[in-house]
């Protein structure tokens, strides 16, 4: 390969990008919707400490989603029906931190295996493979994007509603059940939400990718704020920027969508860093002083 190649993969569609946008309208709004749910519900993953969560779920959801591939159904609802099942499991299952993991542990790899199982047993068309991996972004359709719109409002509802008490069992788990919160439906319903979301963000970023858009944005909104306001909103801003700007960038040249949204995704964790490592030594001095 040389640069006239990689040129070609970076830019090739410049010239005709105004048509090829108009193509993937439904895929900016499934970014932006994605984007938005995913890091709103992300400050709770990281105030809960349980990244390592989104991962165990997607790879339950994976393995629905090819199961379903494979017996020739719906792949949205297997990929559902898998993160329901493994978001039942790890809240239902682990109460404490150090079982959770456990959990996860456990599931990850089987999850995992089941779905290479099934997808070397589907004969259909490889790409459909790869994008279980993947995500396919740029090939959504107008029935997905309805689909993906419901979900993200269902799950975005049912965040509102459980706010309160899920931010204090999320800071302060003794107090909230001190005070009468009922920590284990909150858990529950918070992990069934989250499975939700997980199950649409596998056909838009993949498997492997998805902690692009549902833990990467609130981390870096929480290395710059911490007010409870302000974090929530910048999670959800990172989340769009990360989507919307991998998919604009993406249609200029032929390269898939998902290393562009998991770079600038990446880029804005960075940055946000940077900023927060050096107010906080500013801070310090200020203090000495």
């Amino acid at each position: 390969m040389n640069w006239d190649d990689i040129g070609d993969a970076l830019f090739g569609g410049l010239g005709e990008y105004g048509a090829i946008l108009g193509l993937v309208q439904n895929s900016v709004w499934a970014g932006a919707v994605l984007g938005l749910v995913g890091g709103l519900i992300g400050v709770f993953v990281m105030q809960r400490d349980m990244a390592f969560a989104v991962h165990g779920i997607s790879e339950l959801s994976f393995a629905g989603a090819a199961a379903a591939l494979l017996i020739g159904v719906d792949v949205v609802t297997g990929s559902i029906v898998g993160s329901l099942i493994a978001a039942a499991i790890i809240g239902g299952l682990g109460a404490r931190a150090r079982d959770r993991n456990s959990i996860i542990g456990v599931l990850m790899p089987f999850g995992l295996g089941l779905g290479i199982l099934f997808l070397s047993l589907y004969d259909g068309r490889s790409a459909n493979r790869f994008s279980l991996l993947t995500g396919q972004i740029v090939s959504v359709q107008s029935g997905q994007l309805g689909w993906l719109i419901v979900i993200g409002a269902a799950v975005l509802v049912g965040l509102l509603l459980i706010w309160r008490p899920l931010r204090f069992d999320s800071l302060d788990p003794q107090s909230a059940a001190a005070r009468g919160v009922p920590t284990t439906a909150v858990s529950l319903a918070f992990m069934l939400l989250l499975g939700l979301i997980v199950a649409v963000a596998l056909h838009i970023i993949g498997a492997l990718l998805v902690m692009a858009l549902l833990v990467t944005p609130a981390a870096a909104a929480m290395r710059v704020s911490s007010g409870p306001l302000a974090v929530p909103l910048l999670a959800a801003l990172f989340g769009v920027a990360s989507a919307v700007g991998g998919i604009l960038l993406a249609v200029m040249g032929t390269l898939p969508v998902s290393p562009y949204i998991t770079t600038i995704s990446f880029l804005i964790y960075l940055v946000c860093r940077v900023v927060g490592t050096r107010r906080g030594r500013v801070q310090r001095l200020r203090a000495a002083g």
